[in-house]
């Protein structure tokens, strides 16, 4: 899929990000952490869709079980520690390695080193969860790395991103030719991270429940898995109270296929994303919960928008 052209509105949020980035740079980073989560908190009080977005998503996958002042919080939250994840991104480069050493507490590299012993590369998977990105950077030094993305269609930003990455140690590949740089790479045995947890098209999905409804999810880490024989290994990196990072990676999961493609694929998609789940309901913070993740519906549904869509205020 073609990256858009660069228009004038492209060109200067590209300045304007060039700017930040120099600027942060040169900023202690707990400023820089601070400068982000009130850039998040500008972009929830001016983006008036997403903030209902994100108040809908909470409804949705919560009800009752939380307050609606707790939900509003929560949303407000998500949009903080966006900004802040991004400015993070952007400092990330200029602290030295030894800093960025001592901000990463990584749990399980373990389940990593004993999967690549098979010989069949390994299959990380995990979520817009805390600050994916730089979980790179711990994951990096156990093989060769590839994360699978979309390119942005800002062809500055995308540029930037994929630099970004490279320092982090990763390799991208673009969702839309995934399927051959995956298989070479599994076949040299590296790592592949696939996320998982956003809105795929009806035609392209499965459906599985996440947080009580169905939800369109990608089947191609199952699919990948169930043709190479890759071991699953989830890896989550979240942010601390101390401003410093979590790594967990998690063993590798115990799957025996019954032969039934179809199913398996449906019962391994299930299985990641309610593990998934399971961390996003204990850091309901850091998750983006203003992306559309139950856009997609199943053939013939329709879903009621919750009551929070329809509440205009901040």
């Amino acid at each position: 899929m073609p990256i858009k052209s660069i228009g004038l509105i492209d060109l200067t949020a590209a300045a304007l990000f060039r700017t930040l980035a120099a600027l942060f740079r040169l900023l202690p980073r707990r400023v820089c952490l601070a400068v982000g989560a009130a850039l998040g908190e500008i972009f929830y009080l001016a983006d008036g869709r997403h903030r209902r977005l994100a108040r809908a998503n909470l409804e949705k996958a919560f009800g009752a079980l939380l307050p609606e002042e707790r939900r509003r919080c929560l949303a407000r939250t998500s949009f903080r520690h966006f900004g802040r994840m991004l400015a993070d991104d952007l400092k990330w480069a200029s602290l030295g390695d030894g800093r960025r050493r001592e901000l990463l507490c990584v749990e399980g590299e373990e389940h990593i080193r004993r999967s690549l012993e098979a010989g069949r590369g390994v299959l990380l998977f995990s979520a817009h969860l805390g600050n994916w990105e730089i979980a790179s950077e711990a994951v990096s030094r156990l093989g060769e790395l590839h994360v699978v993305a979309r390119p942005l269609d800002n062809r500055i930003f995308e540029r930037e991103l994929i630099r970004f990455r490279r320092r982090l140690g990763a390799q991208v590949i673009s969702k839309f030719q995934a399927a051959g740089p995956i298989l070479r790479a599994l076949r040299r045995n590296g790592l592949v991270a696939i996320l998982i947890d956003q809105n795929v098209l009806r035609s392209q999905a499965v459906f599985v429940d996440f947080f009580g409804l169905p939800a369109a999810t990608t089947p191609a880490l199952a699919a990948f898995h169930l043709r190479t024989g890759a071991p699953l290994v989830p890896v989550f990196c979240l942010g601390r109270p101390d401003l410093s990072y979590r790594v967990k990676i998690g063993p590798p999961l115990d799957i025996a296929p019954s032969g039934d493609y179809e199913r398996d694929v449906l019962q391994i998609t299930s299985l990641c994303t309610k593990m998934i789940e399971a961390e996003i309901r204990e850091n309901p913070d850091q998750w983006l919960w203003f992306h559309d993740r139950w856009k997609s519906r199943p053939e013939g549904e329709s879903v009621l928008r919750p009551a929070a869509e329809k509440n205009h205020g901040p």
